[in-house]
């Protein structure tokens, strides 16, 4: 089945009009909190008229303004690794005052279903993962079997066992042109031509290992460069601006509002395997994702991206998920050369009218 087929199915269905609102509790890490506003779509084209409702933490809340179809974030921080239940009851006083009807539980962790079964919300829908009977009383089974993330996410806005698409509907960040402007102009970043560097992943494993040679490539030939993204990408930030010189600026900080609107601004992103790709993808803007031990077609966006870049030496230990690379050569990203994401890169900011202008 297309999701086009499924859509039209849902626009038949007896509870279509029901208004109660509807909680979604995504991942917490940055794509696959992107990631997750496709269930959002899905949701608004299962009920259009029910609100959906989005908890975050302080770090994704800016993710949640650019987000068509959600009504409003609840930010909350719980403490990672402690079910911290007071604080578990503050969040379930907090729900229940908002009237959900259903919650959508992503995480398969015991303490992320705990809020809303303390505020009675009447409908809580997740995969059994760490034994949740009773916490939840809409739980599913075979998340193991489903081939990718967005698959099992978007599997929980659907009735049970029914056929699932390939197609799902792509996440959408859509950033006004305006509050672009305004954050250029506050920044003091007026040049044009500009290619956004986003050298940051969970893991050095994940990190390609040439960002130093490929700003200095892009500065040389005259391009605007710009390093986002978190503190741990300052010290990376600092080696590539002391061998790009002058064109090259530094935006990595603690704000991501900062990096979301790097990333819409930037005629091109180029990045590794991170949540910043996954960002700039929702955006619309042209991007380049650096896949070194992931796999594509489980991590790549659903957003169209300009190319993939992968090593094309035959790597065996590959696809591999460790942090660190565990057979310590870290082929997978040093056989990828500045050359072929400099061959990309051009060809891409050639389709948006760009050509190299070296002083």
């Amino acid at each position: 089945m297309n999701y086009d087929s499924l859509k039209s199915s849902l626009a038949q269905a007896a509870d279509r009009h029901s208004t109660s609102p509807v909680l979604l509790i995504p991942y917490m890490w940055i794509g696959d909190f992107v990631r997750c506003h496709s269930v959002v779509r899905v949701l608004k084209d299962r009920w259009p008229d029910r609100p959906v409702d989005v908890l975050t933490t302080t770090l994704c809340a800016p993710l949640v303004d650019y987000m068509p179809g959600v009504r409003q974030a609840i930010v909350y921080d719980l403490p990672r690794g402690k079910i911290a239940l007071g604080k578990q009851r503050e969040l379930a006083a907090r729900l229940r005052r908002e009237g959900y009807g259903d919650s959508l539980v992503m995480p398969r962790t015991w303490k992320s279903t705990l809020a809303p079964w303390l505020a009675g919300i009447p409908n809580r829908t997740g995969f059994i993962g760490e034994v949740r009977f009773g916490l939840l009383n809409d739980w599913r089974r075979g998340e193991r079997k489903l081939p990718r993330m967005i698959d099992c996410c978007a599997a929980l806005a659907l009735p049970p066992d029914i056929e699932l698409p390939l197609d799902w509907p792509e996440p959408q960040l859509v950033v006004p042109e305006a509050e672009i402007a305004a954050w250029r102009e506050r920044r003091g970043l007026k040049g044009s031509g500009v290619v956004a560097l986003a050298p940051g992943a969970v893991g050095p494993s994940k990190r390609w290992t040439y960002y130093v040679e490929a700003g200095k490539a892009l500065a040389d030939r005259g391009f605007e460069v710009w390093v986002i993204g978190g503190p741990g990408e300052t010290e990376k930030a600092t080696e590539i601006v002391a061998a790009g010189g002058p064109r090259v600026r530094d935006l990595t900080g603690t704000d991501l509002r900062d990096g979301i609107l790097g990333l819409a601004a930037a005629d091109l992103v180029i990045s590794n395997d991170s949540g910043l790709l996954h960002v700039a993808a929702a955006i619309g803007s042209r991007t380049i994702g650096i896949f070194g031990p992931t796999s594509p077609w489980h991590y790549a966006p659903l957003n169209p991206i300009e190319a993939v870049i992968q090593a094309k030496t035959e790597i065996p230990c590959r696809p591999c998920h460790k942090p660190t690379c565990k057979m310590l050569h870290h082929r997978c990203m040093r056989d990828i050369p500045v050359e072929d994401v400099m061959t990309a890169a051009m060809a891409a900011l050639a389709g948006a009218g760009l050509s190299p202008n070296p002083t």
